[in-house]
């Protein structure tokens, strides 16, 4: 049975989680492969499998899964998945087995003894990591809540209306500093975005201090890296990567995001903010916001996402596509259309 330490980054996307997945991925004993995010997009998929006890639907789970990371826009090269070897290293059939197993095998095939996820969302399923006796190392990772609204506002994926992008971030935030104060301080570390791309050195010596790995310089020129300059080349979300750090990539917010926008993210998150040390720039408090105004918000933002699709670069969504359909064909599955097969 293969068996690798893990380790889980968590908090919110557009974070500079990509960039310490690089740097991480420049040490030898760890493999940080860019994430197909198979949680996330699984968990709501599973009741399309029927019962998992079933070893059919268990290898049909499998073989989504592994057709998912061969279309992954940033490709896991060398290791090419099969979906029987996968099921015999599985002690359980459940998603998250299929996880374990999945990223267990890419660090062996790298010769590294940590594998690294940095699909932030899995900070929703911690519950379930921990139950599973996986229990990883947690690196939670944030940054301004503002400047990630910015982010994800010129990004192609996630939501894109600022009440919506408040409270996606105050969540995960709120769900990181929850389990910070649960479990043991030997398996959580935090790093501030901003001052990792200010003092990058400092940060990630204190960060191979907690996994007990030699520091190596290599961290910081990560740009040089055949990882970097692959993920940079497969969309311009991570075009970044590819370069020396931006070290004044903060509090853009400032000049970039309108009076109101502010006053309605800062009224809230505030409470986040602060306890993350961020201070406060709005003067007062947002008016109290109504059902119907909700019910505006979420109809703005559908449009926001889909006029975002429209202006995306047509490479980049070509590099989704197949991704996408596997994952759409899944959702429109008859969960019997597997019975008697």
């Amino acid at each position: 049975m293969i068996k690798n330490k893990a380790i889980q980054i968590i908090g919110t996307q557009r974070s500079g989680s990509n960039l310490l997945r690089v740097m991480l991925n420049q040490i030898q004993e760890i493999d940080a492969p860019h994430p197909p995010h198979i949680l996330q997009r699984f968990y709501p998929l599973l009741s399309k499998y029927g019962d998992l006890n079933d070893e059919l639907n268990f290898l049909r789970l499998i073989d989504d899964i592994c057709k998912l990371i061969e279309s992954n826009p940033v490709p896991w090269e060398g290791l090419k998945l099969d979906s029987n070897s996968v099921k015999q290293q599985c002690k359980s059939n459940t998603l998250l087995e299929i996880f374990r197993v999945i990223y267990s095998l890419k660090a062996t095939h790298s010769k590294a003894s940590y594998w690294c996820c940095k699909s932030m969302s899995n900070i929703n399923y911690v519950e379930q990591f921990e139950a599973s006796g996986i229990q990883p190392l947690y690196i939670h990772l944030y940054r301004d809540g503002r400047d990630v609204a910015l982010s994800f506002k010129k990004a192609i994926v996630g939501p894109k209306h600022i009440y919506h992008l408040a409270n996606k971030w105050k969540a995960e935030q709120d769900l990181c500093l929850k389990l910070k104060r649960t479990i043991h301080s030997s398996r959580f570390f935090s790093i501030c975005y901003e001052d990792l791309i200010e003092h990058p050195e400092a940060v990630l010596n204190q960060l191979c201090l907690f996994l007990k790995i030699p520091f190596n310089n290599a961290m910081l020129t990560y740009y040089n890296s055949d990882e970097s300059k692959k993920t940079a080349s497969s969309g311009k979300m991570w075009k970044n990567i590819s370069h020396p750090i931006l070290k004044h990539n903060s509090n853009k917010f400032l000049n970039e995001m309108n009076a109101d926008d502010l006053l309605l993210f800062e009224s809230i998150s505030g409470s986040t903010l602060t306890m993350l040390n961020y201070k406060l720039y709005a003067n007062g408090i947002y008016k109290s916001i109504s059902k119907k105004d909700i019910e505006t918000y979420h109809v703005e933002n559908e449009l926001l996402k889909q006029q975002a699709v429209l202006n995306a670069d047509k490479k980049d969504m070509s590099r989704k596509k197949v991704q996408l359909q596997l994952l759409k064909d899944i959702a429109n599955r008859e969960i019997h259309q597997f019975a008697n097969v």
